[in-house]
């Protein structure tokens, strides 16, 4: 090939262009916040004619959001020609709004998104001072109390004597020996229906039955607590049955020492004499 050829060739052959790099586009997760009107209660049914909360950062009053995805602080505030709460991500002139609750209550108005994300995301004093009333919340909360009692009532009524004695001398005390068996049911039903997860506890509990029967044999002198109430003894002849823990309920205390070795044998023998 000659020269010329050559230099005509290299002229000719073809440029590679560098590959264009595409960026990859980052989807933005899908929010839950449902746009809606939001109520806000104060905490504890607290309801003053008017009560201001913080509605921007000070040194007096911080107002503050830990961001977990950043690691930083973010400044709050309300401004009412702005979208968001977080200064960071306000832009311009801003016009300061106040957080009034009026006789305990303060309803937003879905327009006002940056309020509601304020008070349900972000303010330090949520849950603390005020709550958002949610009414799907309050009905799970109270389907499950109403399944509570429904389970505890069923208990109770189909409860023997004895367990049900056991139960109420737990919430009456010695009141139990002076009741007719159908003022022990009602105040059954009644303790089932008005603390069903005590009363469930309760029922549960192996230990309650063996405590009621110390207080039994206790009351009936079948054992002795100690003036100091430090040792049970037999009642027929003074003999030291157990040492009390320091610091237990003697009854407790001896319902637990009932399930020992030595315990199983003085417990058969105390329920040979009160039944």
């Amino acid at each position: 090939m000659s020269k010329k050829e050559s230099q005509q060739s290299a002229v000719e052959a073809p440029v590679m262009e560098a590959p264009v790099a595409v960026k990859k586009q980052v989807k933005t997760p899908k929010s839950n916040w449902e746009m809606k009107e939001r109520v806000y209660l104060l905490k504890n049914n607290y309801t003053p004619l008017t009560l201001t909360i913080p509605s921007r950062h000070t040194r007096k009053h911080p107002l503050l959001f830990f961001d977990k995805a950043s690691g930083i602080q973010r400044e709050l505030k309300y401004a009412t020609n702005q979208d968001s709460p977080l200064v960071d991500e306000q832009k311009g002139e801003c016009t300061l709004g106040h957080i009034i609750f009026e006789e305990g209550k303060l309803v937003v108005p879905v327009a006002k998104q940056n309020l509601q994300k304020l008070l349900s995301l972000y303010h330090p004093l949520r849950d603390r001072i005020y709550m958002e009333h949610k009414p799907e919340i309050i009905a799970e909360d109270e389907v499950e109390e109403l399944e509570t009692q429904i389970i505890a009532l069923n208990a109770a009524q189909s409860m023997d004597v004895d367990q049900a004695e056991a139960i109420m001398r737990v919430e009456n005390g010695t009141k139990v020996n002076e009741m007719s068996s159908k003022e022990l049911k009602r105040d059954l039903l009644l303790f089932a229906r008005n603390n069903p997860q005590l009363f469930i506890t309760l029922a549960n509990d192996e230990n309650v039955g063996l405590r009621n029967v110390a207080i039994k044999a206790q009351e009936l002198g079948v054992i002795i607590l100690s003036q100091d109430q430090r040792h049970f003894l037999w009642g027929s002849n003074k003999r030291k049955l157990m040492t009390i823990p320091f610091d237990e309920n003697p009854y407790s205390a001896m319902a637990a020492w009932f399930k020992t070795d030595e315990g199983v044998e003085v417990f058969k023998s105390i329920e040979k004499k009160l039944f």
